[in-house]
Parts: structure tokens; sequence; C-alpha cells
């Protein structure tokens, strides 16, 4: 059983709407798009029995944390459909996590546990099936790396060719590695994540090469599945705050999205609280956010959260929007901050990515300036895997990111011992 919901592309400047014959991207005032819909006749409790009937499928497209919301996502013929069953990621107690930040409901909703490793697989499910609804033979993005693996991925899976722009220089290897294993084809260009950014755009237009980065409408909606998944997981008792790191500022823009969807539906009838973390050195929109002033770029980004280090996000409007509905928060953390997060998150047997790790070094920031209060329900997304940055892993344990003046604040460093017994009891002993 499936509901058929109107939709169209909107929009998001100017409000112009378009059909969804065409392959597009921006509105012709340049403004980025929306993906709409009209419930004026959708039931709302009917629609959630509906997802519930669905919960713990064992094959077909249902049995995807994504394609489970299909009415929501993009609801189309099954057979353009592209999908790795990503999603059913879990949602942990944050164990020591939680005394760290100083919160007592605190949980972590961890999308390391997608098919690639991060929470890229749920829009990527759905940019590349409507680049197959499209009848598209490639697909290209640029990236930092998680944007990469996935795309080859999915890419692979239906025998499209997967074109990938990454910047020069700090890419952490794990990530690139799943790219060239995938089969992508890998540009290194020299510049920035937002230069190759650029380029790709280019590309895309004068190749007829199908886009998936998040400017993608299509990605935001995938990526909604994060919020819907959530809620169900706590049988939809609403939290009351859902904490993200933001780089491109797509994921959050696709969480409040879908929220505000959920709640125009009666589907949740309180709305949870947003807070976007980004990284001190690549934080356009908690500068914005703070100073109260026009967006502007950040032009030479830099953080070990290689993958949110970007300096113009294309999603920072509809980020925006989103923000203002929930009556949310933008902040910024340091390098030292994310990974001294980063080991408590590790040490509480769940591990993440540096930039996951904004989540939780943004909740204790909160927590401490008595934004966040600690009797106050709170999840923080994880959006990659522990091993898709293991240098960072390393180099603060070992205490090696002193060029970075990053300390290994609660360093568990290997230890050295001769093969003998008495070595062993020394040293388990201290």
């Amino acid at each position: 059983m499936s509901l058929s919901i109107p939709t169209y592309l909107e929009c998001v400047s100017c409000a112009k709407q378009y059909d969804l014959k065409d392959i597009r991207y921006n509105c012709e005032c340049g403004g980025i798009l929306d993906v709409k819909r009209d419930f004026s006749n959708v039931n709302g409790e009917e629609l959630k029995a509906l997802w519930e009937s669905r919960w713990g499928a064992k094959s077909g497209i249902y049995s995807s944390g994504v394609w489970r919301y299909k009415e929501l996502i993009l609801d189309i013929d099954e057979k353009f459909v592209v999908t790795r069953q990503e999603g059913n990621t879990r949602l942990y107690d944050a164990g020591k996590a939680a005394d760290y930040v100083g919160v007592n409901n605190f949980m972590l909703k961890h999308e390391g546990e997608n098919p690639t490793g991060s929470f890229k697989d749920r829009g990527m499910t759905c940019g590349v099936t409507a680049a197959k609804m499209y009848n598209a033979t490639s697909v290209a993005c640029a990236s930092t790396g998680n944007t990469s693996a996935s795309m080859a991925s999915y890419a692979a899976v239906c025998g499209m060719k997967p074109v990938i722009f990454i910047p020069e220089g700090k890419i952490a290897y794990g990530k690139l590695a799943q790219a060239l294993a995938f089969g992508g084809v890998t540009l290194q260009i020299a510049g920035n994540f937002d230069d190759a950014m650029e380029l790709v755009q280019d590309v895309c237009n004068e190749l007829n090469i199908y886009l998936v980065n998040s400017i993608n409408p299509f990605r935001i909606e995938g990526q909604k599945a994060i919020g819907f998944e959530i809620l169900q997981q706590l049988e939809w008792n609403v939290p009351d705050w859902i904490v993200i790191p933001g780089g491109n500022l797509g994921n959050n823009s696709a969480l409040t999205k879908g929220l505000q969807e959920l709640h125009e539906l009666g589907i949740i009838n309180k709305i949870p609280r947003v807070a976007v973390i980004q990284a001190e050195g690549s934080a356009p929109l908690s500068k914005m956010w703070k100073n109260k002033t026009p967006f502007e770029a950040v032009k030479d980004p830099d953080t070990i959260a290689t993958a949110i280090k970007i300096g113009n996000p294309v999603s920072w409007e509809k980020s925006l929007r989103g923000l203002e509905w929930c009556n949310g928060v933008v902040e910024d953390v340091t390098e030292q901050e994310i990974m001294d997060a980063k080991a408590w998150v590790d040490a509480s047997g769940i591990g993440a990515e540096p930039a996951s790790c904004c989540s939780v070094a943004g909740t204790k920031k909160l927590v401490d300036a008595g934004v966040i209060k600690p009797e106050e329900s709170v999840v923080g997304i994880l959006t990659g895997n522990v091993l898709k940055d293991p240098d960072a892993v390393i180099g603060y344990h070992k205490d090696e990111l002193g060029h970075m003046n990053i300390k290994g604040t609660y360093s568990n460093k290997p230890q050295l011992i001769e093969a003998t017994l008495e070595a062993v009891k020394k040293a388990l002993s201290k």
C-alpha cells in the first residue's frame, strides 16, 4: 500500500514552482529548490500507521530506513528505487558521553552505521534514484570524502558512472579509499571544497551529468528520514533537542524540513529545538547567527573535522529557515573541543569520526552556557563511522596533533613493552 501525494519543486527565494518532469537544481532567479507536497488530502494518522506496518520488513524497498517513509521521500515507481537497505541505524544511550556533557537523558543516533559508514547514504539513495528516474547514465559530486564514498557505492549498485571532484590535501584516507574501491572516477583539483563545488556544477551542466550534491533537492528528501526514524524509535515521543553537526548544511535543513512536515500533518504536536554545531575554523553560519550579520563565506576553511570543512555551504538559506521555524540555535566548537568530545564518544564504545562529535562538543558547550538544561532530553546525531578518519584517532591518542594545537587530553597511548610476563604485569598494574 502507498499513498500518492501531489509533489512539485519550489524556489526557496521567490516561491516559483516547477513540476518534476525536467532536471532542475536551481530556480530561474538563481535560488535553490525545495521538494514540496500538497497535504490537503493526507491523513497523518493513516500515514503513521502505514509506516508502523512497514517497521521490521525483511526485504524489498520498505526494509530501508529511508524508503519506509516513501510518501514523504519520493513517491515514484519502485522500479527506479536504488537502495542498499540504508538507515535502520541505532539510537544509543550516550553512556560516559552523557556524563561528559552534563545531560541526564542524552542519546546518540549513529548514522555511521549506514552501508558506506555515513548519513550520506540516506540522501544518496534518493539522489541516485532520481538520477535513474531521469535516465541518467553518470552522476557526479564534489566531496570532502563521505559524499564521494556514498555516491560511488550507489552508482555501482545500479551501473552508473560516478565522477568525483575532491579538493587537494586533507582528505581522510578512509573515505578516499571507499571512493576508489567502488570505482569512482576521482579527480583531485587544486583548491578547496568550495572550488570543487563550483567546478562540478559547471561540468554537470556542460556534459549532461546528473549532480547529486546536496544542492540536488532530492538528496535533502532522503536525509529527512533521519528525523523520522529517531521519532519512530522513540515511539513518536519528541525530544526537547536534536543536535547535529553543520557543514554544507543539507543535513540540518533536511531534519527541520521533515519535522515541519510531520507537524503540519499532526503526526507530532511538539517541535524539538535543533542546534547546529560547526567547527570554529569552518563556521560561516555560526558567525552569521552570532553576529547578526549577512551571510559571508569563509574563504579558507580549516578543521580536523574534514567532513564539515566547508566555507560556502549551498544550503545555508534552507538551514536558516528551518532553525527559525524550530527556535533553534547555532554554535561553533574548537578543534580541542571536537577531539575531546570524540574521545568520550569512543570511550563509550560507540565511536565516530571527528565531524560527528561536534554534536557532542556542542551539546556540552550549550549545557555549560545554560541554553540546554541538564534535565532536558537530547538526541545527538553522529554522522560518520569511527574508521572514516583513523589518522585523527591515532594522532590524538598518541598525542601527536600538536601541530594542530590539539592535545591528547584523554589519550590512551599504546605501550611498548618487553615480551615477558613481568613486563605485562607491570604494564597492567599502572
